[in-house]
């Protein structure tokens, strides 16, 4: 597992499949969270169905083993 920040305020979660040396990244299993548009200090759960490419240039900060953000700062009813 790895969790990924993003430039912005997007932050991914998945197993890494691979990379090249341009730090773009393949992931399975990934879970895409984004800013509440309603409350900026809870964030959405998106389970992405696919393998998903992210491009290097939008990385900000890999943090192996990382699990995403905290439960609690999850919004409500935000998990699909």
């Amino acid at each position: 597992k790895i969790w990924i920040l993003m430039r912005g305020s997007k932050e991914v979660v998945g197993t890494l499949r691979g990379f090249d040396d341009y730090v773009n990244l393949v992931l399975d299993d990934a879970v895409e969270y984004t800013p509440d548009p309603n409350d900026n200090s809870k964030f959405i759960k998106k389970e992405l169905e696919t393998e998903i490419l992210l491009n290097g240039n939008q990385i900000a900060i890999l943090v192996p083993g990382g699990n995403g953000p905290p439960e609690d700062s999850l919004a409500a009813g935000g998990a699909s």
